[in-house]
């Protein structure tokens, strides 16, 4: 029996949603020796993209048949230093289906196409790699907390004051606009309402007046973050957890509830959808800027724990060399060491330029765009 020819279109909402949502069910796959993480759209499969100041989801049907689907997005974004060098960027999810998504790219004007996987998804890192021209360019570190009951002491010789959205795009304008795929539009996701600010840390009594005021008052040492509330726009759940995983997460609850003073920390319930928020834009300048980060983390989670009903992760992704991953509190049971975004060239006169950015070695900071997540 043949089989019909594939038939690659925009999404519809009206007629595609139910059953992208069933193929996206159907087609969940973790593996199997460490925790996995699954997504839940909340009945709006483009809501990770629409927050993109250019974005596109493509469907495939077979015989009437939903059989796959791929997302993308458009952005300006900074490739290599000086940050002058600005490139179009479009990233996509998700072998026809890529190649639809990169001629709406290049009608788009876009320079380069990039996506992230997971280092040992050996069916995507084959398709993409060996078969569409993709070259790996970055693996970052993908880090995880629990969000729980306890909450964390900021210690008293820290100070943290929230930035208004003026300051926060100047301070990443001035210290991370060289920083590889940094968005030229920080502005409008500072000013998103899914952003919830973006603070900074340092030792307390070490300045006089206003953080950075007329860019020249800065401490010796201190960091900054911006928090992205995630779980507004999608749910994560727990895909099947290995044995560890269960045994711990049974022992912590009963040792909490009769020996409390051992004060372990618990995992939250993560059989149920629960929400997350990401930590993006994370900068640290100093020598005690390792303990400004630690602190401004627990404060994230302080806030998640007081001001939200379902967050029970905290989330941030760095470059795969960067320290700063070493003050950050994770959890290796839920992290991900090593993701991987590949990239290609989609002008000729970009090509050259790639094979000279790939020879290079990875910058130590890569800022991670969280409407991107």
């Amino acid at each position: 029996m043949g089989y019909g020819e594939v038939i690659t279109r925009s999404y519809d909402r009206q007629i595609d949603r139910a059953r992208v949502e069933d193929l996206e069910r159907r087609c969940e796959v973790g593996p199997a020796e460490r925790v996995f993480l699954f997504t839940d759209t909340l009945g709006d499969p483009i809501c990770r993209i629409r927050n993109s100041p250019m974005y596109k989801m493509l469907v495939a049907e077979l015989d009437r048949e939903l059989v796959g689907v791929i997302q993308g997005s458009i952005k300006q974004v900074t490739v290599q230093k000086p940050h002058e060098d600005l490139a179009k960027v479009g990233y996509g999810i998700g072998s026809s289906l890529v190649c639809k998504l990169e001629e709406w790219f290049t009608s788009n004007d876009v320079d380069y196409a990039y996506m992230a996987t997971e280092k040992d998804n050996e069916a995507s890192v084959k398709l993409f790699v060996n078969k569409l021209g993709y070259v790996n360019f970055r693996t970052p570190a993908i880090l995880v907390h629990p969000v729980n009951n306890r909450m964390f002491h900021t210690p008293s010789n820290v100070q943290i004051r929230k930035l208004r959205i003026e300051e926060a795009e100047n301070l990443y304008y001035k210290f991370m606009a060289s920083t590889e795929f940094f968005p030229y539009d920080i502005g409008n996701i500072l000013r998103n309402k899914l952003s919830l600010g973006t603070w900074v840390a340092y030792p307390r009594g070490e300045i006089v007046g206003e953080f950075g005021s007329n860019g020249q008052i800065f401490p010796k040492s201190w960091a900054m973050v911006s928090v992205w509330n995630s779980g507004e726009l999608f749910k994560l759940r727990l895909g099947k957890a290995p044995l560890s995983c269960l045994l711990y997460t049974k022992s912590s609850k009963l040792i909490d509830k009769f020996l409390p003073c051992f004060k372990l920390p618990a995992i939250p319930d993560f059989y149920h959808p629960f929400g997350f928020y990401f930590m993006y834009g994370m900068h640290r300048e100093g020598p005690l800027s390792g303990k400004m980060v630690r602190t401004l983390c627990q404060f994230v989670h302080n806030m998640a724990s007081t001001k939200s009903k379902d967050c029970k992760v905290i989330v941030t992704e760095v470059g795969g060399s960067d320290a700063l991953r070493l003050h950050i509190p994770h959890w290796k049971l839920l992290s991900c060491p090593e993701d991987l975004w590949c990239i290609k060239a989609l002008k000729n006169e970009k090509k050259k330029t790639l094979r000279e950015l790939t020879k290079i070695p990875p910058t130590i900071a890569l800022f991670v765009d969280p409407r991107e997540v």
